[in-house]
């Protein structure tokens, strides 16, 4: 009895002092590790080869049909799946998404499975991309896409855009979500850029944190039934195809993938996140899944990642068929089971299972590296309580798309916008005002979400919910239908009734045009020009030809070319894509009911060829050349006006263990209240690998009435000052440097 006790005692003080952790569920982090090996001690090879199988929702559906049809399970298809290829998980939806209801008939025929006809009961882990929102649950709140949720600057309210996120998806029965997207967006023709949180590595690795916090949980204790195991991706440099299309080559040196886009993987590393998706193509030649380097020695050894790696949809396949580097499937799948991947997303048959048995039989894959896999596949599984209860709960049904949930996703769907342009002060507008509402956008849920929202490219309009409400709707509902003029003028890409649009505008004060891109998603998504198609030009044109104020509103994933009109308008908003509340957000904006405050993620750019992004060289700015965008990253206006004054440092040298504070003094100088975005930048003056301009090192919201003044405070340390140096390790040199706060610079050294 007298040794139970000290054991206890020793135990309470090892958790107290977090040397062993504990979960909700009382599992310590030493016995979770014995369970694991106990089990794992019991399985067969087909069971854990079957761990590392992950298949679709549509390898076990009984119709091969559209949207139109219901979706159906077929129960023999998923009784083979998990009985005799004992697959460990099962992701996404068939077409379109579910209702929670199906959802947990469908999660809890996985479980009654696993429990009752297989040997080691191990449960099925359900993945799912939510990555702006449980966005395969039918009622779900649908937040603004990832590059909108950068553009509020606001990491409290990314962070809440995980915490709802992952309640709706518990409460679907779905533990596992395939986000954030960390990759830098540093090409704006990329289709898939509005999945970032725009081209600033700072940026995106604040904003990465925070969801996964939201996610997961400030200790990262997903066994909570609120909580879910986030998924880091896509791992590494995705985001940067030379061409612009999706899944297309990357050509990115060393020194720059460490720079660049390897810092928010770093950051969602030591923030705890559990998972990692691979990248799709291939850098410098090497398709991501299967070289070893980017998936054991970097990301394993250097960087210390110990949870799951998954691949991306059958991308192991695509090492045979599409990259040509192995010579059969077979060998496709030894390359990336050897360079580190742990499970695959097959995703359609077993042909992973059946050809990793016999590269192990063969000796070609040892069991070593699938055990390897198959600790942190069961690992994960309990630590989200799957093996405890697998089942979803009923009680959190009643939370999705609640009130409190909706008021949230309207106060970022208002943070993101992004005023860009305000000639002569033309909004807000006043509700007075007799409006002209045009333009393809002005009367469509569907492109005010994008892709990935109830159906893959996100395209089907008629199964949005009609209780929410586009732009038009919205502004309708703000100043009274009869107020209210409506031509749709064009399509994305051809004229319908411009003539019509004119007529209509001779009566009104105003003119608002919701311009922009139709859902898309991934390849779908890609385009040849980033230029904003002719038809609509053709339609700002013949509406500035009316005399008219003329507002353009720009709902769109990327930045598509505007200077044919950008001048000759009056006001120009960014909404991004801003989610089922946006409707409602844009109007609130354009009538002055919420004052914007959203500053671009990312440069928009003013010609095709011209795409620098804000950290640019030196060399990329001497004459002729200069960077000369539409708008640069870090603008948006406001309908009060801001002053900066008296930067300040603490001091004016800084030490290995010191660090200096940053003071500024902000002013609203405006007649309305307002929030204001501070970016604080340092600019290296000298150092051994050219330095960028720039680099964003902090920022900060600040919330002034009219004739006030606060002081906002930074703080930098000799981290903020390193870079990747000549040796390909992070250094920081001595020498100048300039911290710049709005056009405020002030120096100081290291």
């Amino acid at each position: 009895m007298k040794k139970l006790k000290i054991t206890l005692f020793v135990f309470l003080v090892l958790t107290v002092f977090g040397i062993i952790k504990v979960n909700s569920a009382g599992i310590s982090t030493n016995e979770l590790d014995k369970k694991v090996d106990e089990l794992l001690s019991r399985m067969t090879i087909e069971e854990k080869i079957g761990q590392m199988t992950q298949i679709t929702a549509q390898a076990v559906t009984k119709q091969q049909g559209t949207v139109d049809q219901d979706w159906e399970l077929d129960e023999e298809k998923l009784e083979e799946a998990i009985t005799t290829y004992h697959v460990g998980s099962l992701l996404n939806v068939y077409d379109k998404a579910l209702t929670p209801e199906e959802w947990q008939k469908f999660i809890r025929k996985i479980h009654h499975i696993t429990e009752e006809k297989t040997r080691l009961k191990i449960p099925v882990i359900y993945g799912i991309d939510a990555i702006h929102g449980a966005n395969y649950t039918v009622g779900a709140t649908l937040f603004p896409q990832s590059i909108g949720m950068a553009a509020t600057w606001n990491p409290e309210l990314v962070k809440k855009e995980g915490e709802i996120t992952a309640i709706e998806m518990r409460a679907s029965g779905i533990p596992w979500n395939f986000n954030p997207v960390l990759g830098v967006g540093v090409n704006p023709l990329w289709p898939r850029l509005w999945e970032t949180y725009g081209e600033d590595p700072y940026t995106a690795s604040i904003m990465g944190i925070s969801y996964i916090k939201g996610q997961e949980g400030a200790d990262n204790d997903v066994s909570h039934n609120k909580k879910v195991a986030s998924c880091m991706k896509h791992y590494l440099g995705y985001s940067a195809p030379l061409s612009g299309k999706d899944r297309t080559p990357a050509w990115i040196p060393d020194r720059v993938l460490r720079e660049l886009f390897l810092p928010p993987f770093e950051a969602a590393v030591k923030a705890g996140s559990h998972t990692l998706m691979v990248n799709s193509s291939e850098i410098n030649g090497i398709p991501v899944h299967c070289n070893y380097f980017l998936l054991t020695e970097l990301l394993r050894n250097e960087l210390g990642f110990e949870g799951l790696i998954v691949t991306d949809w059958y991308d192991i396949l695509n090492l045979y068929e599409r990259e040509k580097v192995a010579s059969s499937p077979k060998e496709a799948v030894k390359m990336a089971v050897n360079a580190g991947i742990d499970m695959s997303m097959v995703p359609f048959d077993y042909s992973f299972f059946e050809d990793l048995l016999l590269l192990v039989q063969e000796g070609e894959v040892s069991e070593e590296r699938i055990d390897h896999a198959v600790r942190r596949i069961l690992k994960l599984k309990y630590e989200l309580g799957l093996f405890e209860d697998p089942n979803p709960s009923a009680n959190l049904v009643s939370q999705i798309g609640s009130e409190e949930f909706t008021k949230i996703n309207l106060q970022a769907a208002r943070e993101s916008i992004t005023l860009l342009k305000n000639a002569d002060q033309v909004l807000p507008l006043s509700k007075n005002s007799k409006v002209l509402v045009t333009g393809p956008n002005a009367n469509l849920l569907s492109s005010l979400s994008g892709g990935w929202s109830i159906t893959w490219q996100g395209n089907e309009e008629k199964l949005y919910p009609q209780e929410k409400n586009t732009i038009l709707e919205a502004i309708q509902n703000k100043i009274g239908r009869d107020k209210v003029s409506y031509v749709p003028g064009s399509d994305f890409d051809k004229i319908i009734d411009i003539g019509e649009a004119e007529r209509a505008a001779e009566n009104t004060d105003a003119i608002i045009i919701c311009a922009g891109e139709f859902p898309y998603c991934e390849t779908p998504g890609n385009i040849d020009d980033l230029s904003l198609p002719q038809a609509q030009i053709d339609l700002v044109h013949s509406m500035i030809a009316t005399k008219k104020p003329v507002i353009v509103v720009l709902v769109e994933g990327r930045p598509r070319l505007i200077n044919k009109f950008a001048d000759d308008v009056q006001g120009i908003l960014m909404a991004y894509l801003p989610g089922l509340e946006g409707g409602n957000a844009i109007s609130d904006v354009i009538f002055g009911d919420f004052n914007p405050c959203g500053k671009l993620p990312i440069t928009y750019p003013r010609y095709a060829h011209s795409l620098l992004n804000y950290n640019h060289k030196y060399s990329e700015v001497t004459e002729p050349n200069h960077y000369n965008p539409q708008f640069p990253f870090g603008f948006g206006l406001s309908y009060t006006t801001f002053e900066y004054s008296e930067i300040k440092l603490s001091r004016k040298k800084i030490s290995k263990n010191s660090s200096i504070k940053v003071s500024v003094l902000v002013k609203n100088t405006g007649q309305r209240e307002g929030r204001e975005i501070v970016h604080l930048y340092i600019s290296d003056m000298v150092r051994s690998v050219t330095p960028p301009v720039k680099e964003l090192k902090g920022f900060q919201s600040v919330f002034l009435k009219p004739g006030e003044s606060k002081s906002v405070s930074f703080e930098i340390g000799v981290e903020d000052l390193s870079f990747i140096g000549l040796d390909h390790k992070r250094v920081t040199e001595r020498g100048e440097f300039e911290v710049s706060i709005g056009e405020l610079k002030s120096k100081f050294y290291y």
